[in-house]
């Protein structure tokens, strides 16, 4: 049956027809079939279904392409003979590896659970998330995609591969990457994708880059963190002699369908290498600032034409909040308050969509005839006028992913008026506190 979502501003993100301040889009199984002004579609698709949007803001749905849902039930937790961490290196040692040796699948899934529901509340549809858990490293990402499918979440997943935690381990993290990317390929669905995942260049020996290499991690695409504390640098360096980048691209790790996560502490030489190999960068400002490991070269970035997406890092669901951070923190580093408009709001609006395009048939962030239907509605009534021209304007200074009231993912309503229809979220949240307190007490 055709649903229409309709009777409010219409941002598309399709050049052709940017706006409509009394739009509406049609939408039948997963797919967009129509859009326009409310009055027309409506005469054309009469026994559809309606939804009426209330004058609110119509849009697509926010991308995340680097998440970790692993860390969130670190929120509000004290670590046990914790020391406070002084640089990033101690923040892993001291917190996340520490954290993620601690994690089971029950942990697992309420990570999922907790993490996509508050991403749908904040209109995220698309998830490509980077995952670690070295107590239980077979089944976590078939427990985190079975919540994604509960959910009904768009999403991405890999296994961050490392030799931190030795070569049983090592293993076993090749296993689930492959075993994963195999599962979700034979579903032949873009609601689900594999990667093959790496920790850092300094956590991976030349050994294991072979390894995952020849296991097939080139034709998958690599998800690895890059050059994101000057500590990966330093052991690049050191140990073989050559940066970050010229390191991963003689492993032959980059290419069009590998995302180099951060790139913090590259220079000019490894961004050509990034542009030759067209490799993906993905930018998380909040979780830069947060760990002091310093501010990426974005604009330098963008200057080369790399494509360069904008993710969370697991510091946050909420891609509005991601993308004023990526405004402020270039203006702050720059000293120039002229600089950053454009490229936060491409990150968010173009290049991720262009990012997910690479793994998936069908297309997203985009209201156009033949796309994916990921929708959302959003509860703001502009104190300006809004057009084409200054949504971005509008969603930097006035909105945030809370003011998000419905989402539509793949043509399904899976938030509706803040409800979630697929999960009671209350009974999740509750049950999620009780894991939490038990995994605190023994992490």
């Amino acid at each position: 049956m055709v649903k229409l979502i309709g009777n409010g501003r219409l941002v598309t993100r399709n050049k052709e027809n940017p706006f409509f301040e009394d739009g509406c889009i049609a939408v039948d199984g997963e797919k967009i079939i129509d859009f326009g002004r409310t009055k027309e579609i409506k005469s054309k698709y009469i026994e559809a279904e309606y939804y009426d949007a209330e004058g609110k803001v119509i849009m697509p749905g926010f991308i995340n392409t680097h998440q970790h849902i692993y860390s969130a039930l670190a929120r509000g937790m004290s670590l046990k003979n914790s020391v406070v961490s002084k640089n990033f290196s101690e923040i892993l040692e001291n917190l996340w590896w520490r954290l993620d040796r601690a994690l089971g699948l029950e942990e697992i899934k309420y990570s999922a659970l907790t993490t996509y529901i508050d991403g749908i509340k904040n209109g995220v549809t698309t998830v490509f998330d980077h995952h670690a858990s070295a107590g239980q490293i077979p089944g976590s990402l078939f427990m985190i995609a079975d919540v994604a499918s509960r959910l009904g979440v768009r999403t991405c997943l890999c296994y961050e591969v490392s030799d931190r935690d030795g070569e049983s381990k090592r293993d076993e993290g090749i296993k689930e990457n492959i075993d994963f990317y195999e599962h979700a390929r034979k579903q032949g669905s873009d609601m689900m994708k594999g990667m093959f995942g790496l920790h850092a260049s300094f956590t991976l020996s030349e050994k294991t880059l072979e390894k995952c290499v020849k296991a097939g991690g080139d034709r998958i695409g690599f998800h690895i963190h890059v050059a994101e504390g000057k500590d990966d640098l330093i052991d690049s360096q050191n140990n073989y002699g050559m940066r970050v980048v010229e390191r991963l691209k003689k492993a032959e790790i980059l290419g069009e369908k590998t995302i180099a996560v951060h790139c913090i502490h590259i220079d000019e030489n490894e961004m050509d290498i990034l542009k030759n190999t067209d490799t993906i960068v993905v930018h998380n400002p909040e979780s830069n600032m947060g760990n002091a490991v310093g501010c990426a070269d974005v604009l330098g970035v963008f200057d080369k034409g790399i494509l360069v997406g904008l993710g969370t890092d697991g510091y946050t669901t909420d891609m509005v909040e991601s993308l004023k951070a990526a405004n402020i923190l270039h203006k702050h580093e720059k000293k120039d308050p002229s600089v950053a408009w454009a490229e936060p709001p491409s990150m968010l609006f173009k290049n991720n969509r262009e990012i997910v395009q690479r793994f998936i048939n069908g297309k997203i962030g985009i209201i156009e005839k033949n796309a994916l239907a990921d929708i959302i509605v959003v509860d703001y009534d502009p104190i300006t006028p809004l057009d084409g021209s200054n949504i971005d304007s509008h969603i930097h200074f006035g909105m945030m992913g809370k003011n998000v009231v419905t989402t539509m993912i793949n043509g399904k309503m899976v938030m509706r008026d803040r409800r979630m229809l697929s999960v009671d979220e209350k009974e999740v949240f509750a049950k999620s506190r009780e894991v939490a307190k038990s995994f605190w007490a023994r992490a």
